[in-house]
């Protein structure tokens, strides 16, 4: 098969690859769309020491069944790949297992090809009215709803009621809006620097998206949700959230400092990592694509996989309008 490999710090070749084999419990699947995801640029640029070269990036992906009984049958896929068996997963909090892997990190290979092996378990038939580029959305958005259900838990006063503000543009940021929205949320803001983006957003979702200078002021937000996850968001959450409310974190961006321990102390602000979504919220995610509960996704671009490259050093120059590139195969 032909794969988009990473070998090299910002470096991907699009290469032939060797077919993958399926276990007893897994079947190939044929991708036909993948999502390019902030982690696999953070690996692209060497930063991700589990994402050593040579490797093929890539988790965000939907695709057709090529074996088995269920051959033929299009499908999204959840990529994170649980034990079943540890304590998390018995708490059916299998996002953090012990035992968990996730395609393009090792020893499991990622979306970036033209086929896969999955287990049957961690498919998700997609309907025929919902288009692949949409389905494969499920992996970034799930990282919205399971921080909006997050959110919901641990805030004092109902989602409904809260004035919510969402960090990032990008899938994740946009993600947790979205999600926030089909709850019920009414009074949501999306914090974006980029200007084309932030523009595009609005036009796209019709969503208030703004620039961070324009935030103003401080302690206006009751819940938070940080898409983006670097020293000056965590920061900017810090200085927003109001006495008493939530800032779910979401992103990767780097680990040092930002958070205003403090004020969150003296304040009693609730702070909760975020990571991924388990196995139910991401059924439940592609669930409210199929119906429609999270609006219109058509603010994706297409590319093809063979011009991964250029896709990622666009990215990475600022140059994409869009918060997703979906790579076809």
């Amino acid at each position: 098969m032909k794969a988009l490999v990473y070998t090299a710090e910002k470096t991907l070749e699009y290469l032939d690859f060797a077919d993958p084999t399926p276990k007893d419990d897994e079947v190939l699947v044929k991708i036909e769309s993948v999502g390019i995801c902030g982690s696999d640029m953070h690996a692209f640029l060497g930063h991700d020491e589990r994402r050593p070269a040579p490797l093929i990036l890539g988790h965000e992906a939907a695709g057709t069944i090529m074996s088995g009984a269920q051959k033929g049958q299009r499908v999204t896929i959840n990529p994170l790949v649980s034990c079943g068996k540890c304590e998390f997963c018995l708490q059916g909090r299998n996002n953090i297992c012990e035992n968990r892997q996730i395609i393009s990190m090792p020893p499991r290979e990622g979306g970036f090809a033209q086929m896969i092996a999955m287990p049957v378990s961690n498919l998700v038939p997609v309907p025929d009215h919902v288009a692949l580029d949409h389905a494969a959305l499920a992996e970034p958005l799930g990282c919205g709803w399971h921080a909006v259900q997050l959110a919901k838990k641990f805030s004092h006063k109902p989602i409904e009621e809260c004035k919510a503000l969402s960090i990032g543009g990008g899938a994740i940021g946009l993600g947790a809006a979205l999600c926030l929205k089909a709850v019920g949320c009414k009074d949501i803001t999306i914090v974006e620097p980029n200007e084309v983006r932030r523009n595009f957003v609005i036009d796209k979702t019709g969503l208030n998206a703004v620039a961070p200078d324009a935030l103003g002021g401080v302690s206006n937000y009751d819940v938070i949700i940080d898409g983006v996850g670097i020293n000056a968001t965590r920061r900017s959450s810090s200085e927003q959230i109001k006495p008493g409310g939530t800032i779910v974190h979401i992103g990767l961006g780097d680990a040092k400092d930002g958070l205003d321990i403090r004020r969150m102390t003296l304040q009693e602000i609730t702070f909760i990592g975020s990571y991924t979504y388990t196995h139910q919220d991401f059924i439940d995610t592609a669930h409210a694509i199929f119906d429609g509960r999270l609006g219109d996704l058509s603010w994706i671009e297409q590319r093809p996989l063979s011009e991964g490259q250029k896709a990622f050093e666009d990215i990475l120059a600022g140059q994409v309008a869009a918060p997703k590139i979906v790579l076809k195969p």
